[in-house]
């Protein structure tokens, strides 16, 4: 599972004309899931993106987790993480999880995060979103769950 992590000031997502989530002061996650992706990939995913220390302290360091500043989490499934660039021009998203699978995990991603933060946004799955972000430094720190070592 890959996550591309954004500080944001304030994020949303609309399909459609819809906006299918909102948030102020957090971080805007991109999600994609590979198939040989399981429960245990989102687990610490999870774990690493609520306890992440990227927003700043009273002393403007970067000691404070998600967690720690009560901020909103949008979540937004991007089965293009997956990309691999490595041959031609146009990517290959072979690696990526089929749908269903990626749907499933997604959710579970989302339902494991609402368990320890009650601001968790989303977007729609399989959909083409417009994602509008205001990023906060910028911080952008990409996550995977293959690198655990």
């Amino acid at each position: 599972m890959r996550a591309v992590v954004q500080r944001v000031s304030r994020a949303k997502v609309t399909v459609d004309g819809e906006i299918t989530g909102e948030i102020g002061r957090g971080i805007l996650l991109l999600l994609g899931v590979a198939a040989k992706d399981t429960e245990n990939d989102a687990r610490y995913l999870v774990d690493k993106t609520l306890n992440l220390r990227i927003f700043e302290d009273a002393d403007g360091k970067m000691n404070l987790s998600l967690l720690d500043v009560d901020g909103g989490l949008l979540v937004v499934s991007q089965f293009t993480l997956y990309g691999d660039t490595r041959r031609g021009r146009r990517p290959s998203f072979i690696d990526a999880a089929p749908p269903e699978q990626a749907n499933r995990l997604y959710e579970y991603f989302v339902e494991e995060s609402r368990k320890q933060l009650s601001k968790v946004k989303t977007g729609r799955f399989q959909t083409m979103m417009i994602v509008e972000i205001i990023n906060d430094g910028p911080v952008t720190i990409i996550l995977d769950s293959e690198k655990t070592i």
